[in-house]
């Protein structure tokens, strides 16, 4: 069979930037100017006869057609590294693979990660970070921090950490709108849409959280969607407009005053972060020491955490 395909470079230049949702950060990883990353984009676009991205001033978005094929073309690199990953043999036992979400492997794991480096640096540890759930009997995954309800059959489960979903604005756009918000002026603003948990029946959408507002003359549906929250959150602080983000994300851009939140109101998100493995594999050395960590960081977060909610009013 004989695939008609668009240019590898091309491919790779897309999937990078709608992970970003930043063509400078794309430029970045790739190690190439901007402009030629720019360049490879529209070489897809003009192959494809569809735009992918909006350019807006500070910021870039997926079109429709974009948010079709970013999935499809992010889970074929990532099954390519996998095939070529087999080529390598075992990992070596000293090797530790985290599967996570985009999401919390940027905003919350990331930010850490040193911490357990500085503890354990005979420990190498690999990141996977994707949507997909992780298949321990033929992934080489040694543990995995998924958002979820918790139902994982067959594996050892430990929730990590509840959830709460409530609006979030960059300081410089709240200023701009006059400095302060009512739930009904919401009309005037961007509503950005995190997508990434609509797998859930009982996700939280603007909706929801309008109604739990009791504000009915605002469409809570207009606005730019994303399919990973990372993307979402990065809009608002870049001014794009103001989302419903996930509290547990977006603490530390609370606290450094990136982001702030303007009404009381949070909503349970009817889901959480936990910790997966296999059960025969807790007690091994390195999955331990990670879990360790995890927890301890989980539990000095939260007074700052509880802090915060107590301050606010949950639906």
């Amino acid at each position: 069979m004989v695939y008609r395909l668009p240019p590898l470079n091309s491919l790779r230049a897309f999937e990078v930037a709608a992970r970003h949702m930043s063509f400078q950060k794309a430029a970045e990883e790739l190690n190439v100017t901007p402009s030629a990353l720019s360049y490879q984009i529209r070489q897809l676009e003009d192959f494809l006869q569809v735009p992918l991205f909006v350019r807006l001033n500070r910021a870039v978005r997926l079109t429709d057609a974009g948010e079709r094929i970013a999935p499809g073309i992010h889970d074929a690199f990532e099954r390519l590294a996998e095939a070529m990953g087999r080529l390598k043999g075992p990992a070596p036992a000293n090797v530790l693979t985290v599967s996570t979400g985009p999401a919390f492997a940027a905003k919350w794991l990331s930010p850490r990660l040193h911490k357990f480096l500085e503890r354990y640096p005979e420990i190498d540890i690999r990141i996977s970070a994707n949507l997909k759930l992780t298949d321990f009997r033929s992934d080489e995954v040694d543990l995995s921090i998924r958002f979820g309800g918790g139902n994982y059959p067959g594996l050892h489960v430990e929730r990590l950490a509840d959830e709460h979903v409530l609006p979030l604005i960059s300081p410089r756009l709240l200023e701009q709108l006059g400095g302060r918000l009512r739930p009904e002026d919401l009309g005037g603003v961007a509503l950005l849409h995190d997508d990434s948990a609509n797998f859930m029946i009982n996700a939280v959408s603007w909706a929801d959280w309008l109604r739990r507002a009791r504000v009915a003359n605002v469409d809570p549906t207009r606005g730019p969607r994303f399919s990973h929250a990372d993307h979402a959150l990065e809009a608002a602080l870049d001014g794009a407009g103001i989302v419903l983000g996930r509290l547990t994300l977006s603490m530390r851009d609370i606290a450094s005053g990136r982001l702030v939140a303007p009404f009381d109101l949070m909503v349970p998100a009817q889901a959480g972060f936990y910790f997966c493995c296999l059960p025969e594999r807790l007690d091994e050395p390195k999955i331990r020491a990670f879990r360790d960590f995890l927890f301890s960081e989980i539990a000095a977060e939260r007074g700052v955490l509880e802090n915060f909610r107590q301050a606010k009013r949950s639906a």
